[in-house]
C-alpha cells in the first residue's frame, strides 16, 4: 500500500483493502481451532473441558511470542528504513535468542507446572489427564509455535505480508488433516486421544515455522540472519515496544483461568461452554481486530499528514463497519445458540447452559465494536496506553469482579451478565476519551 493511496483511496475502500488479508488470516486460525476442538469433543465432554482449561498457557505462549514479534518488527522496520544494517542484523539475532528462551521457559513449565496448574482448577482426575497429556505437549513444543510467529513478523516486517497468508495456511490445513487421523487412530496410525490433537496441533506449527523459515531465506534479503552476540540494549528495545501487546494478550488468559475456575464451582459443563463460546466468538472478533489492524496504519498516516478531515473519516467507516461485524454476530448467537453449541457435541446439560450463555454475552456485542475500534484510534495517536488500560478495565477490573459477585447468587446465568456490565463500564470510558483526548489531539495536530 504506497503512500499516494493512504493519502487519496477512499476510506471505505482503503480501511478494506488493508483490513481483508487480515481478516482472512485471523480467520483460518479460528478456523482450524473450531476443529480442533469439534473433534476432541467427540471423545467426550471431560476431554473438551481439558482443552478448555489448558487454553489460558495456550494463549500466555501466543501473547509472548505475538508482543515479542510486535517489537522485532518495529525496530526491523526502523532500521531498514534507515538502511542500517548493522542495526538489522542485530535485531534479527537477539529476536531469535528470546524464541529460544521463552521456547525454554515453556518447556520448563512442561516438565514441573502442568499437573499443579491443572490441579487448581479442577478435582477430576480425567480431565487433569487429559489436561496433562494435551498442555504437556503444546508448551514442550512451544518452540514451533514461537518460531512460526516469529517469522511471519519478519515477513510483514518488510511488507510481505500474503506471504504469512501461505505459512499460517497450510499449518492450518495440516492441523486439520492429521487431527482425526492422530485422535482415533485412522490409517493404521495409533489413537492418541486428547494427546494427537496436541500432536497435530504441533506439527502444523513445526511445518508452518520451516516454511516461515525458508520463505524468508528465499525472498526477505533485508533481514539477513547472522551471528552475534546477546545486546541487553537491542532486547530491552524490542520488550519496550512490545511488553503492552504481550500485556493486553495476557490479560485474557488471566480472564479465562479465573472465569473457569469460578464456573467450575458451578458444574464443568458451564466450563466447557465457556470454552466453545470463545472458540466461536473468534468468528466475530477476529474479523473486527482484523479491522483494527488496518485502521491503524491509515489513521496514523493521515494524522502525520495533518488530515482531518479523512481522519474523522476513517474513524467514522471504521465505527459502522465495526457495528455491521458485531450485529451479525449477535443476531447469530441469539438467533442459533442451540446450532453453534450443537458443534461441540455436546451433553444435555452442556447444551442447556450453553443457549443462556450465548444469548448473554452476544448482548454485549456492539459495545465491544465500539471500544475496539476505541482502543486502535488511541494506538494511532500514539498512546496504547490508553487501550491498555481499557482492556484492563473490561477484563480485570470489571469483569472478572461482576462474575465473582453474580455467582455468590448462586445462579450460573447471572454470571454470563457480567460480560454485558464490563463492556458497559468500558464503553464510558472509551467514550469519555474518544471526546476529550482524540478530538483535542487532531484538533492540536492540525494547527
Amino acid at each position: 500500500m504506497n503512500s499516494e493511496k493512504m493519502a487519496t483511496m477512499p476510506v471505505g475502500e482503503l480501511l478494506l483493502k488493508l483490513s481483508i488479508p487480515l481478516m482472512v488470516a485471523m480467520l483460518i486460525q479460528a478456523l482450524y481451532n473450531i476443529v480442533d476442538s469439534y473433534f476432541v469433543s467427540l471423545i467426550n465432554q471431560d476431554a473438551f473441558t481439558a482443552v478448555t482449561l489448558a487454553f489460558p498457557v495456550q494463549n500466555l505462549i501466543i501473547g509472548l511470542a505475538v508482543g515479542t514479534g510486535v517489537g522485532t518488527n518495529a525496530l526491523l522496520s526502523k532500521s531498514l528504513g534507515a538502511k542500517d544494517h548493522r542495526q538489522t542484523e542485530k535485531v534479527m539475532f537477539n529476536a531469535l535468542i528470546l524464541v529460544i528462551i521463552h521456547s525454554v521457559l515453556f518447556v520448563i513449565f512442561s516438565r514441573f507446572a502442568t499437573a499443579p496448574y491443572l490441579s487448581a482448577q479442577t478435582d477430576n482426575p480425567i480431565v487433569r489427564s487429559y489436561g496433562e497429556d494435551y498442555l504437556g505437549i503444546v508448551t514442550g513444543l512451544a518452540l514451533f509455535v514461537n518460531l512460526q510467529i516469529m517469522m511471519e513478523r519478519l515477513l510483514q516486517s518488510t511488507g510481505r505480508t500474503t506471504l504469512t497468508l501461505i505459512t499460517q495456511g497450510i499449518g492450518a490445513v495440516i492441523n486439520i488433516i492429521l487431527d482425526p487421523i492422530l485422535i482415533f487412530g485412522y490409517f493404521g496410525f495409533p489413537e492418541l486421544g486428547v494427546a494427537g490433537a496436541a500432536v497435530a496441533t504441533v506439527i502444523g506449527q513445526g511445518v508452518a515455522s520451516l516454511l516461515g523459515l525458508y520463505l524468508n531465506h528465499r525472498y526477505n534479503h533485508e533481514v539477513a540472519f547472522v551471528v552475534s552476540k546477546p545486546d541487553l540494549e537491542t532486547i530491552k528495545k524490542i520488550y519496550e515496544v512490545g511488553l503492552p501487546s504481550v500485556a493486553l494478550i495476557s490479560l485474557s488468559s488471566v480472564t479465562i483461568y479465573f472465569l473457569n475456575k469460578i464456573l467450575g464451582h458451578f458444574t464443568e459443563a458451564a466450563v466447557a461452554v465457556y470454552g466453545a463460546y470463545f472458540r466461536i466468538q473468534n468468528f466475530v472478533f477476529l474479523p473486527l481486530f482484523g479491522l483494527t489492524n488496518g485502521l491503524v496504519p491509515a489513521l496514523a498516516y493521515n494524522y502525520g499528514a495533518k488530515n482531518r478531515q479523512r481522519c474523522y473519516d476513517l474513524m467514522r467507516v471504521a465505527f459502522k463497519i465495526g457495528y455491521l461485524i458485531t450485529l451479525a454476530g449477535l443476531v447469530l448467537f441469539l438467533v442459533a445458540p442451540g446450532s453453534l453449541i450443537a458443534l461441540f457435541n455436546p451433553s444435555e446439560e452442556m447444551a442447556a447452559i450453553g443457549v443462556v450463555a450465548f444469548r448473554w454475552i452476544a448482548l454485549s456485542f456492539p459495545l465491544a465494536a465500539y471500544n475496539v475500534v476505541a482502543e486502535a484510534v488511541y494506538q494511532s495517536f500514539g498512546n496504547g496506553m490508553l487501550g491498555l488500560v481499557a482492556a484492563l478495565l473490561r477484563q480485570i477490573i470489571v469483569l472478572l469482579p461482576a462474575a465473582y459477585l453474580l455467582a455468590l447468587s448462586g445462579r450460573l446465568d447471572f454470571v454470563w451478565a457480567s460480560y454485558v456490565i464490563a463492556e458497559v463500564a468500558n464503553t464510558v470510558f472509551c467514550y469519555y476519551y474518544m471526546k476529550h483526548f482524540v478530538h483535542r489531539t487532531i484538533e492540536a495536530q492540525m494547527v
